[in-house]
């Protein structure tokens, strides 16, 4: 593999697109480190010492950024506003018509569907940016601990000067994703959540380090371990075979090819996970809200109630049974969810009647459609599990050892790998087309 990266910088061409990828995520790492106005960037490093980002409500915010948003910085909401929009605009395509005409209008739909969502990145991003100043201003909230100010002066046009930079920030990141992802190696938007995810790596590791060496040791056991089982599931597949018959149109012969439909074992990636952690997150936010900023006042109960059976508890005696179960049926559930409206049997097989192919042993048409969603659902069920498995890997490490920021373990791990694997068969590709011998044999 080593050799391969020596090729792959050989060769012009792909050498000058790794380094522009590089520059860019250079670029993108600097932008999460200059506070935004109005910040006082040493009140924040003292607030943060006193502040664990996983245990915070904002922690899955704050991991997408890189660490970013505890910074308040100009990309302090990170890529967090355009994976919001683009759930939101693929699952629209199921409720608008519009929406289903363009993904079928091919290259030019998906450019018009490209355009929304950058459009309601921004909407989110004004509302986001908004939502984490009024936070800012209370910074007790947001950090926890003895946190009293980190904005000197919050006089309205400060606050719409930070909203305003937030905004543009993200904005910034869309733009740097796309020069990536045309000028570049792989998908920009994947490559910068890998950026800020495994920038938060070293910090974490550094803290398990000089806690206990041993549990170091074991949580890097663990960590390879994980990495294989994971690896391992991203590539599972469920190979269905379509044989297409031949036809006869005009003088020429079209068909009686043999290939295979690809249904990955975890169909649903990291989506279910953001959506469950988004959603169990909304009790937390609220309580830190309701909750009053003297520590002699009592917090009302249903804050207390919380607190105890609905937080993550990163910070506190360990999270309790009653969240994990929520966790895991919430997962499950999406995880199912998004597969059904994302694949649609149906459609799958009205397009494969439609060209003259079929499943060997199964009838055209509805019976096509009925096995699919049989096997679908068989592959889902395993799925869902892995999911649900490997997202309760942060909270069952806390409970067991004592371990707040493990960075081996749900949506974090699950990027990480999926990224670096779609990344690696790129490169993998490029090379063979210089007759290289790649990473993979």
């Amino acid at each position: 593999m080593l050799s391969a990266f020596v090729r792959a910088f050989r060769t012009p061409d792909l050498r000058t697109k790794l380094l522009f990828t590089l520059a860019i995520m250079a670029i993108y790492r600097l932008g999460t480190h200059i506070p935004s106005p109005g910040i006082d960037y040493g009140l924040v490093q003292q607030c943060q010492q006193n502040a664990t980002a996983a245990g915070s409500v904002l922690g899955m915010a704050n991991l997408f950024s890189g660490g970013a948003m505890m910074q308040l910085s100009i990309f302090a909401l990170g890529i967090m506003p355009y994976i919001t929009a683009a759930i939101i605009t693929q699952l629209l395509t199921v409720v608008i018509p519009r929406f289903e005409e363009l993904k079928k209008e091919g290259q030019a739909g998906q450019t018009k569907m490209t355009q929304y969502t950058r459009y309601l990145t921004i909407g989110l991003a004004v509302l986001q940016a908004s939502t984490l100043v009024v936070i800012a201003r209370d910074p007790a909230r947001l950090f926890g601990g003895t946190c009293t100010t980190v904005m000197p002066d919050d006089s309205i046009p400060v606050l719409v000067l930070m909203v305003l930079t937030m905004t543009a920030g993200t904005g910034l990141i869309m733009w740097l994703a796309e020069l990536i992802t045309e000028k570049g190696v792989g998908n920009g938007m994947s490559l910068l959540i890998f950026v800020s995810i495994a920038a938060t790596f070293p910090s974490s590791l550094s803290v398990i380090y000089q806690k206990s060496v041993t549990t170091f040791v074991l949580v890097m056991l663990m960590g390879l371990a994980i990495i294989t089982a994971v690896v391992y599931v991203e590539q599972c597949q469920r190979r269905i075979p379509v044989q297409y018959a031949k036809r006869m149109i005009g003088r020429r012969q079209y068909g009686g090819t043999s290939t295979y439909i690809p249904l990955k074992l975890n169909m649903a990636n990291v989506i279910p996970i953001i959506f469950a952690s988004s959603i169990l997150m909304l009790p937390q936010l609220a309580g830190n809200f309701a909750r009053p900023t003297d520590p002699a006042q009592q917090a009302p109960e249903w804050v207390t109630f919380v607190d105890r059976y609905l937080s993550m508890g990163m910070t506190g005696q360990g999270t309790h049974w009653v969240y994990m179960l929520l966790y895991v049926a919430m997962i499950i559930f999406f995880t199912f969810f998004y597969v059904g409206v994302t694949f649609n049997p149906t459609e799958v097989a009205d397009n494969m009647k439609r060209y003259g192919g079929f499943i060997p042993g199964i009838r055209a048409g509805r019976p096509t459609a009925e096995y699919l969603e049989y096997v679908i659902n068989r592959i889902t069920t395993p799925g869902a599990l892995y999911l649900a498995g490997l997202s309760l890997i942060p909270l069952i490490a806390f409970n067991a050892l004592q371990v707040a920021d493990f960075p081996l373990g749900g949506a974090s791990i699950l990027i990480i790998v999926g990224v670096g694997l779609q990344t690696v068969k790129q490169i993998e590709s490029q090379l063979q087309q210089h007759d290289y011998e790649g990473f993979l044999r």
